[in-house]
């Protein structure tokens, strides 16, 4: 019974609270539409100072400040309070969409890479690569820097990092590097995302430029999307879209497919998410490219369950991209960072999954699975891990958090193997498994 009252003393104090933040709120409304009116009335005198008064009758800092800055006074920066200079240098990063600012925070200015300084001076690039967005995107930070120079700094770093714990008996191997660094990542996802609104003009290209686009289709006005959907890679630390139809690192075929997905959103009416509204229906695509067999999955994640057309869809993306083998709907309605869900999955186009060849055996990989993205250097990495350590046939190998079992089969090989790990990555391990003859593996 003592808990009763105050609890309701508690809950009392909380509305009296909530209704103080409302109360707030609104005097701040009013007073950023009182400073806008003196900015706009600034011209029309009497109308403006009028606006100009009602701010301040608010008791609003706001105004004062946007007051100051409309009259270009010297005082304006000033005028905006320490508390307002702090927000603005705190890290707030523009979030994609509606404007506003994300509430995360993250370094305001990242920390230079040589390949940033070196553009800073206007060093022209050493490798003979460029990207026009490598340094907003942030992924290739050493591109201008020729590649052997790049394995000898790493080799450096590596000798710096364990040289203190090693003894006259450690040898430091030199670092195994590619033959040709480019284009090797196997999965490649984009966002999709509103942009500008678009104009009537605009709409009309768009029509025409899809029209004449190896006349794929005719494209009708009311198909074309009433915003520009963006896709693209995210800005380092944000939630910015810098839109990249080529990379120098992502398999083409799969940046092909995402660009393709683009431009058939506007006819199938398929809104892009908005993060900031948390409305519209895709939310990302994901492409698997297999690095032997050069099959293709295709995962739509998409902000509900429903997907009416969904398979006209997959087979419109099937047409104009033949080299795709199966298409798959994962449904992901939580406000999250996480680009899959786990509520469910509907095949949409052929068998769900994709196989590749990975030293010498058989994986099935789904759009869950843990599949190393650089298969070409993931050959490489087995075999000398495996090769050092010395298996002699009489050992055990266990692989924890095994994925899709690459590693515990490839270092098996006849040898007794466990995987252990949980969720929907791990249920490819058995059928790997299986498909590799399942000696020894469970």
């Amino acid at each position: 019974m003592g808990e009763e009252p105050k609890a309701r003393k508690t809950s009392a104090a909380h509305e009296k609270a909530k209704a103080a933040a409302r109360a707030k709120r609104l005097e701040r409304a009013k007073g950023k539409r009182g400073a806008k009116g003196a900015a706009h009335g600034s011209s029309q005198g009497a109308k403006g100072a009028k606006s100009t008064k009602a701010a301040k009758a608010a008791g609003t800092k706001g105004s004062n400040s946007a007051k100051a800055a409309v009259q270009g006074g010297p005082h304006g920066a000033k005028a905006t309070g320490a508390k307002h200079a702090k927000s603005q240098h705190a890290g707030a990063v523009p979030k994609q969409g509606r404007g506003g600012f994300a509430k995360e925070k993250c370094p305001a200015t990242p920390a230079k890479t040589r390949s940033d300084e070196a553009v800073e001076r206007g060093v022209p690039s050493r490798s003979g690569l460029s990207c026009p967005v490598e340094r907003e995107c942030g992924a290739c930070q050493l591109l201008g820097i020729p590649y052997a120079e790049q394995l000898t700094e790493k080799q450096a770093c590596m000798r710096e990092l364990f040289e203190p714990l090693s003894d006259d008996a450690c040898a430091f191997l030199p670092i195994c590097g590619m033959d040709r660094p480019l284009y090797y990542r196997n999965k490649v996802m984009t966002p999709y995302a509103p942009g500008r609104v678009l104009g009537v003009r605009d709409v009309d290209k768009r029509a025409r430029g899809e029209r004449g686009a190896k006349g794929a289709h005719r494209g009708h006005r009311a198909d074309a999307p009433r915003r520009e959907i963006l896709c693209g890679m995210y800005a380092a630390g944000s939630h910015r879209i810098i839109p990249t139809d080529e990379c120098l690192l992502e398999n083409r075929a799969a940046k092909r497919i995402l660009l393709t997905i683009r431009r058939l959103m506007p006819k199938f009416r398929i809104e892009p998410y908005d993060e900031d509204a948390l409305s519209g229906f895709l939310r990302h695509a994901v492409v698997r490219v297999g690095h032997e067999s050069g099959e293709v999955l295709v995962t739509l994640v998409t902000n509900g369950e429903a997907f009416p057309g969904s398979k006209n869809f997959a087979r419109e993306l099937v047409k104009r991209c033949p080299e795709i083998t199966t298409v798959v709907q994962n449904v992901n309605t939580r406000n999250t960072n996480a680009v899959l869900g786990h509520e469910g999955e509907h095949v949409l186009y052929g068998p769900g999954f994709i196989l590749d060849t990975l030293c010498g055996l058989s994986f099935r990989i789904s759009s869950h699975s843990f599949y190393q993205v650089n298969a070409v250097q993931t050959e490489v990495l087995y075999r000398r891990a495996i090769e050092l350590a010395q298996l002699t046939g009489g050992e055990t190998v266990l692989d924890a958090y095994c994925g899709t079992g690459t590693i515990g089969l490839v270092a098996a090989r006849g040898l007794p193997v466990e995987g252990e790990g949980e969720g929907p990555a791990e249920g490819d391990a058995p059928h790997a498994s299986a498909a590799n003859g399942g000696s020894g593996a469970r």
